[in-house]
């Protein structure tokens, strides 16, 4: 019998406006794990939504374990062994984490219609977290686990349907270091279980870790399948955006003289927060690193006004301000973008239009409070070119965008309101190698115009590569910071673990480690 699980041809979909997919071709072995890659908005997703029947292709032909399929819904994909976690978990919080896994599919009690066999059901899931060596309480409410954990979750619920074939969307998007090692474990795990893993990734640095072949896409077209031994990530970079992406190291100049616009003493919130004080000045990009959970997003929530403050002075260019709200901060020229782009910094139901001049508005009202609708169109279409951001028109919902093309829109609303202090809250989180170009350029560029940065960002890398200086958070602190020729990866990880109980170490050793 052949070991193809999955064969995909000449996949064809539309979308109003929109070509996704050009005669896309896909193959999945039985016990391989095979990597997924392109930029957003290639049609990677798109063509797993249609293998997992959450979209009909228009076009094409579908083959799992060789018989010719078409599904129109989920459980159809299911019903053949077939299941997706998605980046954004749909799990229900305020369930168990065994009324997560069998919702809909509840054991009945004593044949009673109404009535959950609720042993039945937490039994049958502590089976299956054995066959992931996932050591938790069937029992125990979702809200409370972790990222890791809910998605553990996830994959112990497509177990339950004797799944085959399990497709991987960002999985790693949220996830600390050893919590990325112990899914890559349990993904190991599958793959000699014989079951196929389609793994959907930005992270170059992951795929030798992980997939055993690679497929590349761009523009809704497939280019190439390559074993994973043997093909570089520079080669896999070049078929994925088909041009020259923007490498440059920026010079780092000294802005240690330049004014400064943003300074923040004593910030307290809780345990989140603890005495946080630091300078940004003109023109300056400033990282903030640190591990999950270090304070970070915390801190940036705090300065502009998301979050209350238990205490703490907040000062723009010399001059005490109170931020109490996110209005305040914008007022003094301060802008936002969130981690969370969906929830925080875009309406996804309202169009590109709307969203990049909603901070703005006030701006484009004439007579009456009638807006502008050829200046909000102007400058939309302005940002779109300058941002190279891929839509169809500016009317397109921005829920119908790829990720990061939804991340330029967010940077395009706070660059129509000429904010001169911008804090990038993962900026590149979750977009490909191609947009993380752009938005490097851009933000080199918008400092080199007097603009001042904070970047929090989990990628020590970017960090490196983009800052002037580096605020290093651990437990809600700043344990260090870092000028830019000062910084290494080894230095940055040695204080984004130097908690409070750490013992005075040497000072040969202390010196070490600086130096």
């Amino acid at each position: 019998m052949s070991n193809v699980f999955v064969q995909m041809e000449n996949i064809e979909k539309h979308f109003p406006g929109v070509h996704a997919l050009n005669k896309c071709r896909f193959e999945l072995r039985a016990g391989e794990v095979h990597g997924l890659i392109g930029e957003n908005g290639a049609g990677k997703s798109t063509l797993m939504k249609i293998l997992a029947g959450i979209y009909t292709k228009d076009d094409g032909t579908i083959k799992v374990k060789g018989e010719e399929v078409s599904f129109t819904g989920t459980r159809q994909a299911q019903e053949k062994g077939i299941n997706i976690v998605h980046q954004e978990l749909n799990l229900m919080k305020h369930l168990t984490a065994a009324q997560n896994i069998f919702i809909g599919r509840e054991q009945k009690a004593g044949g009673m219609p109404f009535l959950v066999d609720d042993a039945e059901i937490n039994r049958k899931t502590a089976e299956l977290f054995g066959h992931i060596n996932l050591k938790l309480d069937p029992r125990v409410k979702v809200g409370s686990l972790t990222a890791a954990q809910q998605q553990m979750i996830e994959i112990a619920k497509a177990l339950s349907f004797n799944m085959d074939v399990l497709i991987m969307d960002e999985p790693t998007s949220s996830l600390s270091e050893s919590e990325i090692e112990e899914l890559f474990k349990v993904i190991r795990g599958l793959r000699d279980k014989g079951k196929g893993i389609i793994y959907i990734s930005h992270r170059m640095n992951e795929l030798p870790l992980i997939c055993d072949r690679v497929t590349v896409m761009r523009d809704g077209q497939y280019i190439a399948t390559s074993n994973m031994k043997e093909i570089t990530p520079e080669q896999i970079i070049s078929q994925m955006v088909g041009r020259e992406i923007y490498e440059t190291i920026h010079s780092r100049c000294d802005t240690s003289k330049s004014e400064v616009v943003l300074e923040v003493r004593g910030l307290n919130r809780g345990l989140a927060v603890k005495d946080v004080s630091f300078q940004l000045h003109k023109g300056e990009i400033m990282g903030f690193a640190g591990l999950i959970g270090a304070g970070r997003t915390e801190t940036m929530r705090l300065i502009f006004g998301a979050d209350r403050m238990d205490s703490g002075e907040i000062f723009i260019k010399g001059k005490k301000v109170t931020i109490n709200q996110p209005k305040d901060a914008v007022k003094y020229g301060m802008g936002y973008l969130s981690e969370d782009r969906k929830r925080y910094g875009l309406s996804l139901t309202m169009s590109v239009e709307v969203n990049t001049v909603m901070a703005s508005i006030k701006n484009y009202l004439k007579v009456l409070g009638i807006v502008d609708t050829a200046a909000t169109r102007s400058v939309t279409a302005d940002y779109i070119a300058r941002l190279n951001t891929r839509t169809p028109g500016i009317e397109q919902l921005v829920g119908n965008l790829s990720g990061g093309n939804q991340q330029k829109v967010v940077i395009a609303k706070w660059l129509v309101r000429n904010c001169d202090i911008l804090i990038f809250d993962e900026p590149t989180r979750g977009i490909d190698v191609g947009a993380k170009s752009e938005i490097y350029r851009l933000l080199n560029e918008l400092a080199d115009q007097g603009k001042s940065i904070i970047m929090v960002s989990s990628e020590l890398p970017e960090i490196l590569r983009m800052s002037h200086r580096v605020a290093v958070m651990c437990e809600g602190r700043i344990t260090a910071t870092l000028a830019h020729e000062e910084c290494t990866q080894e230095k940055i990880m040695y204080y984004a673990t130097l908690r409070d109980e750490t013992p005075q170490i040497k000072r040969g050793e202390k010196e070490k480690i600086r130096g």
